[in-house]
């Protein structure tokens, strides 16, 4: 408990229930502009704005959390649209294919990272193996010999 709350919860000759009433009295009466507030930042939310994809569904699940404490709960299927609904154009195949099968939020997770990591792995460079560059020749063929030799 903070100190700053300490003084509004504890009065004298005052029961633990009578306390406890109060405690409970001070986080419910902003139940809900809190839950405006989450609402509002649960529907902005987007990957382009979090350091990573898994920040982003992190994210996601702890607003869902918060929701649900201020009696707002988030449906999976509700927090599965706002997954797709935050991501950006590059990912329109896969969000399209999530928004068509409608999975847990767990496999919509996991689908967006088989995506990133398949994505990641085609912007690498090319490890192709390359032959070496043959040394240049006046020969028309390796296969040619001098008539000298």
């Amino acid at each position: 408990m903070s100190d700053e709350l300490l003084p509004r919860i504890l009065e004298d000759k005052s029961t633990a229930r009578e306390a406890w009433v109060r405690v409970e009295n001070i986080f419910t009466n902003n139940k809900g502009a809190r839950a405006a507030a989450l609402e509002a930042e649960f529907h902005s939310l987007r990957l382009e704005g979090m350091p990573s994809l898994e920040a982003y569904c992190q994210r996601l699940r702890e607003l869902a959390g918060m929701l649900k404490d201020v009696d707002a709960t988030v449906s999976d299927r509700r927090l599965v649209i706002q997954l797709v609904r935050g991501l950006p154009n590059e990912y329109d195949t896969i969000a399209s294919y999530i928004n068509q099968t409608m999975p847990s939020f767990e496999i919509a997770r996991s689908m967006l990272e088989l995506e990133l990591h398949r994505k990641s792995g085609r912007d690498e460079p090319a490890t192709a193996l390359a032959a070496p560059a043959a040394p240049s020749s006046t020969r028309n063929s390796d296969w040619e010999t001098d008539p000298a030799e």
